[in-house]
């Protein structure tokens, strides 16, 4: 507590603060190694082409543990957000099979409808958010065959008494082109919008992260409605000068900033129980995440396969972060 009162001080009359910091992070087909008949997920079994063995998967989640931990420098986050995790038994064994038993970490998961079976999951020590529920919500999509990964909505109450809603996201890929591609994620941004303006009938004042990966960029159309309407949320994550990356994917040689965190209009009040630290909002970009980029120059996130060579490394996404301090306050 002494390294965080000299980190962010005391507020007037001495009491204190504590930081709380939020992790997103595609973990990029973290798959275990058993075959779900009901699944497209045969690439990753151990007679396929990848040769997915147990020793594969449970490098594998070490290296997401590895980055979770360095993520959070003096402990580890109180939320991570993950998305591209296939199951249950994924997120068991890297919450108490990896040095992340460590932590008081509780997670809840959503079952999609994506044809891989990658869900979207949050990670949250129970000490400092106490879950109270969750929901995962279906994509109403105009296209009646799409399907894709649910949004997942979970809220707990943080030290001060305040609820803190929390919607982890996949966005569906670009998978068929950009423009091509681009009505399914209007459709889940719709929603979501949908889903955040209707808080505010709940909490009169909803404190609100939105995080995930959106598979558009800030100044795509799916990111702008999220920031406008009657509850606009900010996108921490919009300004490009202020990333140290030019992006969280490398996609053909080209970076992409398809890795957001929002926030309700609450949280970037200084004077809010709970509210956003300015200026901490980045992209975590340790030296060990990367390798050469032999194809497109330059360095690229190392991954667990390029292409079908292994890797052994971590995803093709970097992670994103943002910090909140949590004061005194009452209930909203």
């Amino acid at each position: 507590m002494t390294f965080l009162l000299s980190l962010f001080g005391c507020p007037a009359g001495g009491k204190a603060q504590s930081a709380f910091r939020i992790l997103f992070y595609n973990t990029e087909n973290s798959f275990d190694t058993t075959d779900d008949p009901e699944k497209q997920d045969d690439e990753y079994l151990p007679e396929s082409g990848r040769h997915w063995t147990r020793g594969r998967y449970y490098t594998k989640m070490q290296q997401i543990a590895k980055v979770i931990t360095a993520a959070g420098e003096w402990g580890t986050p109180a939320l991570v957000g993950l998305c591209e995790v296939e199951n249950d038994s994924v997120l068991h064994r890297l919450v108490n099979h990896t040095p992340l038993k460590a932590f008081p970490y509780r997670y809840c998961l959503t079952h999609g409808s994506d044809p891989r079976g990658i869900n979207i999951a949050l990670l949250y020590q129970r000490d400092r958010f106490a879950y109270l529920g969750h929901t995962a919500y279906r994509i109403p999509f105009r296209d009646p065959e799409k399907h894709s990964r649910d949004l997942l909505h979970v809220w707990g109450k943080v030290s001060t008494g305040d609820t803190l809603d929390v919607f982890v996201c996949h966005f569906p890929s670009r998978y068929g082109g950009e423009k091509g591609s681009e009505s399914s994620r209007w459709d889940a941004a719709s929603y979501l919008h949908r889903l955040c303006d209707s808080l505010s009938a709940i909490r009169q004042h909803p404190t609100l992260v939105v995080m995930g990966d959106f598979n558009d960029t800030p100044r795509n159309k799916s990111l702008r409605l999220l920031s406008s309407g009657s509850h606009p949320l900010t996108n921490l994550f919009a300004d490009p000068a202020r990333l140290t990356q030019p992006g969280s994917n490398k996609y053909q040689g080209n970076w992409l900033q398809l890795d957001q965190i929002l926030l309700s209009p609450s949280l970037l009040s200084p004077d809010s129980p709970i509210h956003y630290v300015d200026g901490s909002a980045c992209l975590f970009d340790p030296s060990f995440l990367f390798t050469e980029d032999k194809t497109y120059r330059g360095k690229r996130p190392r991954r667990t396969y390029y292409g079908y060579k292994y890797e052994g490394g971590f995803s093709d996404h970097l992670p994103v972060r943002a910090d909140l301090i949590i004061g005194t306050g009452g209930d909203n």
